[in-house]
């Protein structure tokens, strides 16, 4: 008997995340989405914090030359914390992850750093841009995603719905 290849993609399945077949993946989403958002503002905003605190110090040990680094610092803050938690094993912020989501791609598959960076980006450039055309997607599409979650291909669901009707992924 002949052993799958360990470094061969994973097999694509066509009818994972189906809203009609398994509910219970969608249900109270949006809701749950929305706190979430607020959660991770709130904890990007202390890590910002902090962040600004160290870099004055450093500018003053540097006469000034830190403080170029305030032009940048918010945005990398927000990339490196959605980068490594919804980029994470979980494939959630914290916030999510309080509010019992996971973000997969459509197949399944967990988010790696990249694509969650890139997915940030995207949100806040169609949130400027399309405001609030972007967020009106959500309610007219059975898997309740946003239009940056289309252009990406990914998915937010119920965590523990996820496990439970999915437990291998």
């Amino acid at each position: 008997m002949m052993q799958a290849d360990p470094l061969s993609p994973p097999a694509i399945r066509q009818d994972v995340f189906d809203p009609v077949r398994e509910p219970a993946l969608f249900s109270g989403v949006r809701g749950r989405r929305c706190l979430a958002f607020l959660i991770d503002v709130a904890l990007v905003s202390v890590v910002f914090i902090l962040a600004s605190a160290a870099v004055f110090l450093l500018g003053i040990v540097t006469l000034g030359l830190a403080w170029y680094a305030f032009a940048f610092l918010w945005p990398a803050v927000a990339i490196a914390y959605t980068a490594f938690t919804l980029g994470g094993p979980n494939s959630a912020t914290p916030g999510m992850q309080l509010c019992g989501l996971t973000m997969r791609l459509w197949y399944g598959a967990r988010i790696y750093p990249l694509l969650a960076a890139v997915h940030l980006m995207l949100f806040w450039m169609s949130v400027s841009l399309l405001t609030p055309f972007v967020l009106l997607v959500a309610l007219f599409n059975d898997r309740k995603r946003l239009l940056h979650d289309l252009l990406l291909g990914v998915v937010v669901v119920d965590a523990e719905a996820l496990q439970r009707l999915h437990p291998e992924l």
